[in-house]
């Protein structure tokens, strides 16, 4: 059995993983639980990387024995994020994965030489939450209670390739596309209804950088 803490942006995530990521990687003995960035009560949302890196040092040292893990939005970080200088000069995918890489080594350098690097798994949403709610266009519709609506989100995805690859402009990243197509859509109510009724496995199949986070949180297991 192993326990893992997730430091996760906002209520949406917190849901997605107790509720929907919980349940799958508890059939394998890793048992993972979020809390979300910031002072009880905080709604979450973008933070300083300065305050984060502190809350994730805090986990990690709560308990030796525990792995911690990260999740948050790569749209609208602050600058003062690792690797942040390189957003705009490469492909989105690989800035992320950068980033990824400076946040796990600054990490790493503030715990320490005796620091075990395997306990801390940095991840960052390619671009946001909303992404992963188009690798189901059928229940995404179905969850804003509109299911004519899935051929226009069926559109998007096939517009840019793959739910990862939507884009992060002001009005064109993944929440904003879904709100301009169903208004009534509310992130914290239905992100995580939605989510449930995609399934963790629909998400892996058309999120490259998504799956490859779970797939390293079921590493845990071993």
């Amino acid at each position: 059995m192993s326990r893992v803490l997730a430091l996760v942006e906002g209520a949406t995530e917190r849901a997605f993983v107790d509720l929907l990521l919980a349940q799958e990687l508890s059939q394998i003995g890793v048992y993972i639980r979020a809390r979300i960035v910031g002072k009880p009560g905080h709604k979450g949302g973008v933070r300083p990387y300065a305050s984060v890196r502190n809350e994730l040092l805090a986990l990690l040292k709560e308990d030796g024995r525990c792995h911690v893990t990260m999740m948050f939005d790569y749209y609208g970080l602050p600058t003062d994020w690792p690797g942040s200088e390189l957003r705009g000069h490469q492909a989105s995918a690989a800035v992320v994965q950068q980033m990824e890489l400076q946040i796990h080594a600054d990490i790493c350098t503030q715990m320490g030489q005796s620091f075990d690097p395997s306990r801390f798994v940095p991840y960052l949403q390619l671009h946001e939450f909303e992404a992963v709610l188009f690798s189901g266009p059928a229940p995404l519709a179905e969850t804003v209670q509109d299911p004519a609506l899935e051929s226009e989100f069926r559109a998007i995805v096939d517009e840019c390739g793959e739910p990862e690859l939507i884009d992060d402009g002001p009005e064109t990243c993944p929440s904003k596309r879904i709100a301009a197509i169903a208004p009534s859509y509310q992130k914290t109510f239905h992100g995580p209804v939605a989510a449930k009724r995609i399934g963790l496995s629909a998400m892996r199949q058309s999120c490259p950088h998504f799956d490859e986070w779970v797939f390293r949180l079921e590493g845990f297991s071993e």
